[in-house]
């Protein structure tokens, strides 16, 4: 390409390692694909089961569209760029991406803590979880976790991009993320870094405050139950929800927070992959293997269709 006419980015990627370009391909293609199907599969029972019409699948349903947002929002991009001779992406195509996965994940961090506060009510406030968690209260804490987490991004979207690169159009990475962003600058970022460190801070920490406040209400109440197997199924019907936690907020801590001379340029792009690829789709499979709810509902679901045939 000719760089006095270029105005996009040129995505390295894996460029350095043709050979694992071919394996993760593929590797990322299956991926891909069950992270579709195991997202739509959960967003189509939780609207057709009326047995999983409760709070809890709504925002579960919420969770995986994000989910399938996300992913979608990258991979393609990544799969092309695997695939080919062609690593650009043009100056627009970088902005939307980097401002839609930062929405998206904004989003996801608030919905987790919305979830932990809904289960929160249903372990410590059975009597009155109907009326807590009424329909209008999780419409609004839902559109509340969208409306934020796309509102949060749109500064941080503008100052990165108004940054001069001074000719420098090569990004270290397979999709436009902060980090590789500030890289290509010709100026000082520092005031950038603090902007992008207070503003995980705040879209992490709060809800992370959110989750540990209501677990440790919830472990409280739990052991105050006196049968093993009550215990178990309250336990049983968090545990979901906090392995999603712990590697959504694990592989986004590290990657965002952690300085950037503790790690090399692999180690960060394998972190974003985590995040990127592995976590959307292993959500529905921890969601769904031990939830007898959703195995309740693939029969039904399944046994209906039987039926009518």
């Amino acid at each position: 390409r000719n760089r006095s006419s270029f105005t996009g980015f040129i995505l390295l990627g894996f460029s350095d390692k043709p050979q694992m370009e071919q394996v993760l391909f593929v590797v990322l293609l299956i991926f891909y694909i069950f992270t579709l199907l195991g997202n739509t599969t959960i967003i189509a029972l939780s609207h057709v089961d009326p047995q999983l019409h409760t709070p809890m699948y709504f925002f579960l349903s919420n969770l995986s569209f994000v989910d399938l947002c996300y992913t979608t929002s990258i991979v393609p991009q990544l799969l092309v760029n695997l695939n080919g001779s062609d690593k650009s992406i043009s100056f627009g195509g970088c902005v939307v991406q980097l401002y839609i996965s930062l929405g998206l994940g904004g989003t996801e961090c608030i919905l987790l803590g919305v979830m932990a506060f809904d289960r929160f009510a249903a372990v410590c406030k059975p009597l009155h979880y109907t009326v807590i968690m009424h329909p209008r209260l999780c419409a609004l804490m839902a559109s509340a976790s969208w409306i934020t987490g796309f509102a949060n991004p749109l500064l941080q979207t503008v100052l990165i991009f108004i940054l001069p690169r001074c000719g420098r159009h090569e990004l270290d990475h397979f999709f436009c993320e902060v980090p590789p962003l500030l890289k290509i600058a010709c100026i000082d970022t520092t005031t950038n870094e603090y902007e992008i460190f207070f503003v995980s801070v705040i879209i992490l920490f709060i809800p992370v405050a959110l989750i540990m406040f209501s677990y440790s209400q919830i472990v409280r109440a739990v052991l105050k139950i006196k049968s093993t197997a009550g215990q178990r199924k309250a336990f049983e019907t968090c545990g979901s929800h906090l392995s999603v936690v712990s590697l959504f907020y694990g592989s986004a801590i590290y990657a965002y927070l952690q300085p950037s001379s503790n790690g090399s340029k692999d180690r960060g792009k394998f972190t974003s992959l985590f995040y990127t690829t592995i976590t959307p789709m292993v959500n529905p499979l921890i969601y769904t293997l031990r939830n007898k709810d959703v195995k309740g509902a693939v029969r039904r679901v399944l046994w209906k269709d039987s039926a009518s045939r």
